[in-house]
């Protein structure tokens, strides 16, 4: 009998039916958000207060990406493949995309996800409880050691903007929007050779 895990059931989605499944990911946790702000902030003035511009906030977020895009790459240089396969699912969300659908879904994902973890979970818990349900949120990291390490210190770096920028949140949905970016286009590419 196969054994069915989340990489076995991705491999046998459709382009379609997976994009399907990535949005209503990212919808539902858009609800959840939505839903716990309702109890958690005071009021919405609190909670938008979170967007203020400011625009030396994305040169943080951004400069942040790039630096952790730039480790990531490194590391993936010098240790061996099996330290970053996560079964081809991060391969397949990405290799059969248009730049335009990559930037779409990043923006979504940073987007929905910061909200929740970010602009939610550590403004009302803190970082460790934000940290904790980001990497277990991030299921098809669970198998493997580097990988979820990897999950945990890269919310932690999160965590850590989001509080040195004053909880502004725009700051960390441009840092996790350019790291999910370069790194889709760099799985996109990578799979094309």
């Amino acid at each position: 009998m196969k054994k069915w895990n989340q990489a076995n059931i991705i491999q046998q989605l459709s382009k379609k039916e997976l994009t399907f499944h990535l949005v209503t990911t990212q919808l539902v946790l858009l609800t959840i958000s939505v839903l716990l702000g309702i109890f958690l902030f005071k009021d919405f003035s609190a909670f938008f207060n979170l967007f203020r511009f400011d625009s030396s906030i994305y040169l943080i977020g951004i400069t942040n990406g790039v630096l952790i895009v730039l480790l990531d790459l490194i590391f993936m240089k010098v240790l061996p493949d099996r330290f970053y396969d996560d079964g081809g699912i991060n391969e397949r969300i990405f290799q059969d995309r248009s730049i335009m659908e990559i930037i779409g879904l990043t923006i979504l994902i940073a987007f929905s996800e910061e909200i929740l973890f970010r602009g939610v979970i550590q403004t009302h818990f803190g970082i460790i409880a934000a940290s904790i349900i980001f990497a277990l949120v991030h299921i098809r990291y669970w198998g493997h050691w580097f990988l979820i390490l990897n999950i945990v210190i890269l919310s932690f770096w999160i965590g850590i903007v989001y509080e040195w920028s004053n909880h502004h949140l725009l700051t960390t949905i441009s840092m996790h929007f350019i790291i999910d970016l370069l790194l889709g286009i760099a799985m996109k590419y990578r799979m094309k050779r």
